[in-house]
């Protein structure tokens, strides 16, 4: 019956499911642009695209003693930003080849990892001082 007692649980794990299918289809869509890279190049992309997943799966792992309002911010945060980074590499994959392609690709992940914490910043401001429930 832990379940029961914390009623973010299923939210949070659909959280979870979202920033690593969302960390998963960036990687593949990177390599879908069809650029052919230096392996260095290749590697630091990698580590970039993933950095607002690395981000926010960190910071699920350590919220479970935030209030209940942070919690749901960084939740929704987290779809918001698997579906907005997925939709933004996606039509860049899908359109014609371009030289300034690489945009997107680095323009991204800082503005999530920017995002996440004004978003989650902002609701542990606002929100009650009483840690939530452990479980």
């Amino acid at each position: 019956m832990a379940a029961d007692k914390d009623p973010l649980k299923k939210l949070r794990i659909a959280a979870l499911i979202a920033a690593l299918v969302g960390a998963v289809f960036s990687i593949t869509l990177m390599f879908l642009t069809g650029q052919n890279p230096p392996l260095i190049v290749v590697v630091g992309f990698i580590v970039w695209v993933l950095a607002p997943w690395t981000v926010l799966a960190l910071a699920n792992l350590v919220s479970t003693r935030w209030t209940r309002t942070t919690r749901v911010a960084l939740y929704a945060v987290t779809f918001v930003i698997a579906i907005a980074s997925l939709a933004i590499y996606a039509y860049d994959v899908a359109r014609p080849p371009q030289a300034t392609r690489a945009f997107w690709w680095v323009a991204v992940p800082p503005a999530s990892v920017l995002l996440t914490i004004l978003v989650v910043g902002t609701a542990a401001l606002i929100s009650p001082r009483q840690p939530a429930p452990t479980n």
